[in-house]
């Protein structure tokens, strides 16, 4: 179950039977930082998707912090499919590849959803080069 939503693409989930929760990021996607435009948007759609629910978890590996990367789904609907159809967050890109969501992505950029509503949307990772980490 998940208890606690840190931002867009970060969650805390208490597996079945274990007292302490354990740290997800979302495998797949980049949600803008908390401090950014966008920010609190974003954690709020994941909250609404998946705080308090049983989540199924498909761990891929560990990143840098420690965080196990996953993937998510919830009563059957992958959530980074949701988030980024929704426009709350990017496909992560990586050098020529557009990512697991771009179809995704496309089409909430073509319906101007979300963060793509306004032109000028910043990726988080071009947000922390120019802004630095929110505090």
């Amino acid at each position: 179950m998940v208890t606690h939503v840190s931002d867009g693409d970060t969650l805390w989930v208490r597996k079945a039977g274990v007292s302490a929760p354990f740290k997800v990021r979302l495998d797949g996607l980049d949600a803008p930082e908390i401090c950014q435009d966008h920010g609190e948007a974003s954690r709020q759609a994941l909250a609404s998707l998946v705080l308090k629910e049983v989540v199924v978890v498909q761990g891929r590996r560990r990143d840098n912090y420690g965080r196990l990367l996953a993937r998510l789904s919830v009563h059957g609907d992958d959530v980074g499919s949701v988030l980024v159809a929704q426009g709350h967050a990017w496909s992560s890109q990586y050098r020529k590849n557009p990512g697991p969501y771009a179809t995704e992505e496309t089409h909430a950029r073509a319906a101007r959803r979300g963060l793509f509503a306004r032109p000028g949307a910043v990726r988080p990772g071009d947000f922390r080069r120019r802004h630095g980490a929110c505090a």
